[in-house]
């Protein structure tokens, strides 16, 4: 069997693997040993020793435990729940007020955690019950929750933008700068849908019931203050000194996940058995993420030894599609494959798969990168897989499963919206990287 054949075979056999339950990272070690041994011989240990060194000493892998030891600790600081009530309070004469302090929350909260378990877990909390009480729409809510969950996916300092910048040879901080204009113009997009939605039909989010509503505007307004400020200021000064080039990611992580434990401090949140479980918590997601950074990084580099993405190059540029077409293609895989698989193999063993295809075809990786986390944003409200259905459904058992999948394909609908817009203008992403790191 010629060697390009081996490695289609190779893809097949790890996609069933990992459609059928087996440890994704183990599998891709398993089968880069099985199948590199058949196609070139004893090279593959050789190649295995080289890939493993040089991941494990990628300095920007290092921001990734930091920002995930971050996110925990601002979620414990519980500074969230303290900006969503400010938010209420403040909107409260308007229809759907719940839905826009929702948004706004989850658009904070995404630039502080970019752990979208997290985020979709925290605003159930915060939010359901006050909707449910409140008389707002079970659908609407729903998506409104996941959706805005979803946000941390994409917003800086978004784990899989790190995780993704070195698997494209990208710089992480353009694809941060790249990052902030689509995700706040996917938050904008959700603001306008739900705020519509309640023009037309008050009944879908009725404003608060008078006995509600704040006595003054100024407990409000300090309330919203001590809930916006330290997040948002630490948040933008880790992340603007990573993008202005005062820090690198590490750098910028660290100074971000000391000053998450000063806030935690400062507002008594912070105790010994939560300290405690916040690092195994870090160290877990990180061991996770780290060791498939190294066991992908293994068996792409066995399948690219194989010299299949050359021959599907080949092939796709043979085909004489506009390369617009074959761009939408890789988009509609990715689409599809986000409905089983999480972010993390689909950056890391499908992007490098694709990585050829798409620099053949000249398009900006950056760009790409963006359009990538904008997708799997999408595949994480597509039923029957979308994980964000069932970490709301954990912590709001009340609301039917089916009402969720229904109020998230509406939130799916607008994020295809969004990624045709970054599609046909690519500006929205690379506007800011252009305008900050020049051409």
């Amino acid at each position: 069997m010629e060697n390009e054949i081996l490695g289609l075979v190779l893809i097949g056999v790890m996609l069933f693997a990992i459609f059928v339950g087996f440890p994704i990272s183990f599998t891709l070690i398993f089968l880069g040993f099985v199948f590199g041994f058949i196609g070139f011989g004893p090279l593959v240990f050789y190649l295995m020793t080289f890939q493993f060194s040089s991941v494990m000493l990628e300095q920007t892998l290092a921001a990734v435990p930091l920002f995930i030891f971050m996110g925990l600790l601002m979620e414990q600081a519980g500074l969230m729940e303290r900006l969503f009530k400010a938010v209420q309070l403040m909107l409260s004469r308007v229809d759907g007020s719940l839905y826009l302090a929702v948004l706004f929350v989850s658009t904070i909260f995404a630039a502080a955690t970019g752990i979208v378990g997290a985020s979709v877990t925290i605003l159930g909390i915060m939010a359901a019950k006050t909707m449910t009480r409140s008389g707002y729409d079970v659908r609407l809510s729903a998506g409104t929750i996941t959706a805005g969950g979803t946000l941390g996916i994409l917003i800086p300092p978004s784990i899989m933008l790190v995780v993704m910048g070195p698997v494209l040879e990208v710089p992480v901080t353009d694809l941060f700068a790249a990052a902030i204009i689509p995700g706040v113009m996917m938050a904008t997009l959700y603001g306008f849908y739900v705020m519509g939605r309640c023009w037309l039909n008050p009944s879908l989010g009725p404003a608060l019931p008078v006995a509600e509503r704040a006595e003054s505007m100024a407990h409000i307004w300090k309330e919203f203050l001590l809930g916006l400020v330290p997040p948002a200021a630490l948040v933008f000064s880790a992340l603007g000194s990573i993008m202005f080039g005062l820090a690198t990611p590490t750098e910028g992580a660290a100074c971000g996940a000391a000053g998450a434990l000063f806030l935690t401090v400062a507002y008594r949140r912070l105790t010994f058995s939560k300290f405690r479980q916040a690092l195994i918590k870090t160290l877990e997601i990180s061991a996770l993420i780290l060791i498939l950074v190294a066991a992908s990084n293994f068996f792409g580099a066995v399948f690219s030894r194989l010299g299949t993405p050359g021959m599907l190059t080949d092939i796709l540029l043979g085909l004489d599609l506009p390369p617009m077409a074959i761009l939408i293609l890789i988009m509609a895989l990715i689409f599809l494959l986000g409905w089983p698989l999480e972010w993390v193999p689909i950056v890391l063993i499908i992007v490098p798969i694709l990585l050829p295809l798409v620099d053949k075809l000249g398009f900006n990786l950056t760009w790409f990168g963006i359009l990538v986390a904008v997708n799997l944003q999408t595949a994480w409200l597509s039923p029957p897989v979308a994980l964000s259905a069932y970490f709301l459904k954990g912590v709001v058992p009340e609301w039917d499963l089916k009402d969720i999948y229904i109020g998230m394909m509406q939130f799916m609908v607008i994020q295809l919206i969004g990624l045709i817009l970054i599609l046909i203008f690519p500006q929205i992403a690379l506007w800011l990287p252009t305008y900050i790191y020049g051409s």
